[in-house]
């Protein structure tokens, strides 16, 4: 079974351009680490400090072992610094889904 982890970021609204450079690195580090990136969502209209990632995996193992190859990789590493240091992610929540087969 397929799972997909929702993520919920709540963003400084005065660096969403910083968010915005930090979501473009992952679209490259993800996918090297094992994840398969859905896509990142940046605020457009309306609420201007919420963002959303989708990211897909074959199931919450496959998760479990990109985690770690993430901890492992250096621009992985590099970008949560970027964002620890930069401070433009206020709160981050991750929901694991699965797809509903009809």
């Amino acid at each position: 079974m397929s799972i997909t982890v929702f993520i919920r970021y709540q963003l400084d609204p005065f660096k969403r351009a910083q968010f915005e450079e930090y979501a473009k690195r992952w679209l490259t580090i993800i996918p090297k680490c094992g994840g398969d990136p859905i896509g990142y969502f940046m605020p457009h209209e309306g609420t201007n400090n919420i963002a959303f990632a989708l990211i897909s995996f074959e199931s919450l193992a496959a998760y479990e072992a990109y985690r770690a190859r993430l901890r492992q990789d250096a621009e992985g590493m590099a970008n949560f610094h970027f964002a620890e240091e930069n401070r433009f992610i206020l709160a981050e929540e991750r929901t694991f889904l699965r797809k509903l087969v009809l």
